[in-house]
Parts: structure tokens; sequence; C-alpha cells
């Protein structure tokens, strides 16, 4: 399937490249809106994208500033941050959806911290429902204990002494996922547990009344083998969706067929006849195909 390419400009004037996935059947059955992760180019996710046109969504997946298609010809000093991703980028993709959608139907995918994301938009309070994959923010605090200090080391203390001496952070060269902008970088690796973290009392209320306009239903999954989006990690992010439903779900990777799944690995087209299949089940009509996986 070819997608079709589409240039995005957002509130402040950067630029951002998306491709819009159509539904290969007449009357689509919903948008979706496809969030990447930290340091996780959109084409990982067109595969995806394409199984999801295949069953009859339209899909827009895009870049956020300063990775993939959407990377300026040097990312040195740049300042773009997690906020920015989602209160600018993520708001700018999901304006242009809501536009092209015929549905009436705009849903949200999100991988890590692109399921958390989208409570920084004005406009959240017109996503109809969300499909949180290993959605949470980074702190360390989370992560499985048996990982936590090598994991800490790695993120916390590498991540933002590199991105110190270089102005970002290289990790396509050191093979830790794509180079990050500096403020994406300190933002994860100086996180401390509350997402707004380094905002005035008052601009952090009006994060939280933000995040409080998303009233449409969250299905939260993680994996049990996952070492960042821990149980702890995906209730510290759902929280900030107060008065959204949300439902978390909890998979072992022999419920997908596989001896490892890990944080990564559910948009690799391996899970197309597993997770990809079941996901369908909540974008189209709204329910949880795992409701023997719940937990509170």
């Amino acid at each position: 399937m070819d997608p079709r390419r589409t240039e995005l400009t957002a509130a402040d004037g950067v630029r951002l490249t998306g491709h819009w996935w159509r539904s290969a059947e007449g009357t689509p059955v919903a948008t979706v809106i496809v969030n990447p992760a930290t340091g996780v180019q959109a084409r990982y996710y067109h595969r995806y994208a394409a199984y999801l046109a295949a069953n009859g969504f339209c899909v827009l997946t895009y870049d956020y500033r300063g990775i993939g298609f959407s990377r300026p010809e040097s990312l040195h000093g740049s300042t773009f941050t997690w906020r920015q991703w989602g209160g600018r980028d993520f708001d700018t993709a999901l304006r242009h959806a809501l536009q092209e959608d015929a549905t009436g139907r705009v849903l949200v995918v999100g991988h890590s911290i692109g399921g958390f994301l989208p409570g920084y938009s004005p406009a959240v309070g017109r996503v109809s429902a969300m499909l949180s994959v290993g959605g949470q923010y980074g702190y360390w605090g989370d992560y499985r204990l048996k990982r936590r200090l090598p994991l800490f080391l790695k993120w916390h203390v590498a991540m933002p002494a590199i991105t110190l001496a270089l102005g970002h952070f290289p990790g396509k060269r050191l093979g830790w996922l794509e180079d990050l902008p500096k403020g994406v970088a300190y933002g994860w690796g100086l996180q401390q547990g509350r997402a707004e973290q380094g905002l005035s009392r008052e601009a952090a209320e009006v994060m939280w009344d933000r995040f409080a306009t998303a009233s449409g239903p969250i299905l939260s999954v993680t994996m049990s083998d996952d070492e960042i989006a821990t149980p702890k990690a995906v209730k510290r992010a759902m929280r900030y969706y107060s008065r959204s439903t949300v439902t978390k779900v909890m998979l072992a990777p022999e419920d997908l067929g596989f001896d490892r799944v890990g944080h990564f690995d559910l948009f690799h087209a391996r899970h197309q006849d597993g997770f990809w299949r079941q996901s369908l089940v909540f974008l189209r009509d709204g329910e949880n195909p795992w409701g023997n996986r719940v937990y509170r």
C-alpha cells in the first residue's frame, strides 16, 4: 500500500512530515493517529498503519520535530521537548486528522511516550478513544527492579552527560534508538517522577486541566517482560487522564505466542496475526479483547 505524504505546520512554524494511509474499503471505520515512542521513527509503524488501512481505517503517521522525516539538517543545540511533541506536534496532527476525518471517530494509538503525549494537546478532548501501548514517561524509579540500575546508568546518567557534551544525543551512532534533540534527552534523562516538573504552579495546573479534558476511554496495554512500562509506570502516567475510563491490561509474551516481547516489539510485523488483529477489537468496536488480563 502506497501512503500519501503530507506536510504539516505546527502553530510555532515548525514543519512536520507525515503519511496518510487510506482505507481500502469504501467507508472507513475511523481515523487513527499513530504516536511513536521516543527515538523511534514513524516508519517503524508503517506496516501497522497499512494493516489498519487494509482493515477499514484511515491512518495518519507522522514524525515529531527532530525525528525522522521531521528532522532538521542539524540537531546541535536543538531545544525541542516532549511537551512540544504533545502540545504542538500531536496537536497539529490531531487538528489535521479532525479536518480530514469523515467518520466522527478520531482515535490514537500511542507507543511509549506516544501513549502519554496526547494530554498536552488543547484539543485532546476531541479524541474518541486511545490505545496506549507501554504508555509512560520514563521515570527511572518505576523501571523493573532487576534492571533499574543499568537502565538508570544508560538513560539517566550517560544520555544527559553525552547530550551536555555534544549539544544533542547521538543515539543512532551508539545504537540506542535514534538521535534526540537536547530538550527531549534532558526531559527523559532528568525525569524525577512528575511530568509537570520544572513548571510553575500555574503552568502545572494548566497541564493537569488539559489532560482532564480527555474523556474518551483508554485501553492501556503493557507486557509482563517490559522493563520500562511496568504497572507502576503505567499507573503513574495514566492518573493524569483523570476523566477518562482507563482499563489497564498486562499481557505475557506467551499470550502472543512468543518467548520475549518487551517494550518495543509489539509493532513488529511478527505480531500481525496476534496483537495487531486483537487491537482491531478495541479500535473498531471499543471492546477490550484481553478482558482476562486486566489489572488495577
